[in-house]
């Protein structure tokens, strides 16, 4: 390990960390810093989907007929707090224009070479490294309560099919009780995509820290990197809230708070911080043995070896902080719909994350205008974790000026152009 080929990760989440063990592990040496404690943020709390499913982005083809209907509505899964930003209406601009098939396509062909990648690192990383988190790969289920928004998927299953070789098992009423007995009999059906797995993000995180640690690198938390400093076109340290650190190479992995350092990357970088809600609770006696997402009511439930969460609903809030108890209580009420057994009384967590939502539903992963030696791994939406490993190997294969095992052009920041 070279000391002369110091790489300092800005991020000490997901996306961060993944980055840090491919550098890691192609022989550099690494410090983690993070503002916050290592493994916080969105990567402690979502639902710990790795989802080679979720290859289409929000932005489709009608979806902004369909948000201009309830985005305004505090009862909304997906609400925008009315407020003057001219980032947020600019980046609002920009998903709006992007919502036609040719773009979508587009995305979903970037979204699918990251997750396909992943998925496949998973069970690799997770065996070699003896991270215990949980993993288990039972699939996803789509479930629809009305028969009409059920036998609409089935175009969209049709199109994953064939472009991109996703594809999902139908289930009708009676086959999705069989299937899975903890779902009320009131559902038309289900589609269950079985390519996809979980685990348990904290224990993730976890493990991965002693990983990292054993292969030398460095993580201080609790420090705030406040700018670069730059010498003759590179960047050769950072500034932080207890002095600086020096390296020969940059990775910025610092997820929705991305956009505090655009003067220092020399770009403005289009993320906003779409907010997600969970809480985490012991297993229900009648617990699902399989992940689902209730779509109607865009609500999401993970059954883990020691717990049980519920999550999702998007909030463009702005950084606001404050844990709305509203959104809680609407993750309850809508799986309340479709299970038997929803919900304990007994919550041992309630959480919120900020997700870093890009205009067109794909990452930048790319090296920044400023400085030679400063790359962008930031921006992957509700798919960090989904996505995290086959971020980190590209980044170390740019880094190391090997041949990437997908197409960089992707996830370019020339895309803003």
């Amino acid at each position: 390990m070279s000391e002369a080929n110091r790489t300092v990760v800005i991020g000490g989440g997901v996306i961060g960390a993944m980055c840090a063990y491919f550098l890691a592990k192609s022989g550099r040496a690494v410090t983690i810093v993070d503002q916050n404690a290592f493994g916080s943020g969105c990567s402690h709390g979502n639902c710990g989907y790795v989802s080679p499913s979720h290859v289409l982005p929000l932005c489709q083809p009608g979806a902004l007929r369909n948000t201009l209907k309830v985005m305004f509505k505090k009862n909304s899964p997906f609400y925008i707090k009315p407020r003057l930003s001219p980032s947020l209406w600019s980046w609002f601009y920009k998903f709006s224009r992007q919502c036609n098939r040719r773009d979508m396509l587009a995305t979903a062909a970037a979204r699918h070479a990251l997750l396909e990648s992943s998925a496949n690192l998973y069970p690799q990383i997770l065996r070699d490294e003896h991270i215990e988190c949980e993993f288990e790969n039972v699939g996803l289920l789509f479930v629809f309560l009305s028969q009409h928004h059920f036998d609409d998927y089935a175009a969209t299953n049709t199109l994953l099919t064939d472009e991109f070789g996703v594809s999902a098992t139908p289930y009708d009423r009676d086959g999705l009780v069989a299937l899975e007995p903890a779902l009320k009999p009131v559902a038309a059906g289900a589609w269950h995509y079985e390519c996809d797995s979980h685990l348990r993000p904290d224990r993730l995180l976890k493990g991965l820290r002693t990983v990292l640690t054993n292969l030398g690198v460095e993580i201080q938390e609790n420090v705030k990197v406040q700018a670069l400093r730059g010498e003759a076109g590179d960047c050769v340290a950072c500034e932080t809230s207890t002095g600086e650190i020096e390296g020969t190479s940059f990775v910025v992995a610092t997820g929705p708070l991305t956009p505090f350092l655009n003067q220092h990357l020399g770009c403005r970088i289009p993320i906003q911080p779409g907010k997600g809600y969970s809480l985490t609770m012991p297993r229900p006696d009648n617990c699902p043995k399989i992940p689902m997402i209730f779509e109607e009511h865009r609500v999401a439930i993970t059954p883990m070896q020691t717990g049980y969460r519920i999550g999702s609903t998007m909030e463009f809030a702005g950084y606001d902080t404050n844990l709305n108890r509203g959104r809680l209580n609407m993750l309850k009420s809508g799986a309340a719909h479709y299970l038997q057994d929803p919900y304990c009384e007994t919550v041992e967590e309630e959480w919120f994350g900020w997700r870093p939502m890009t205009y067109d539903g794909r990452p930048f992963i790319d090296w920044t205008p400023k400085y030679s030696n400063v790359m962008l791994a930031a921006g992957h939406n509700m798919l960090g974790l989904s996505m995290a490993t086959g971020t980190g190997k590209l980044v170390s294969e740019l880094m190391n000026r090997e041949t990437p095992h997908i197409d960089p052009s992707y996830y370019s920041l020339a895309r803003m152009r």
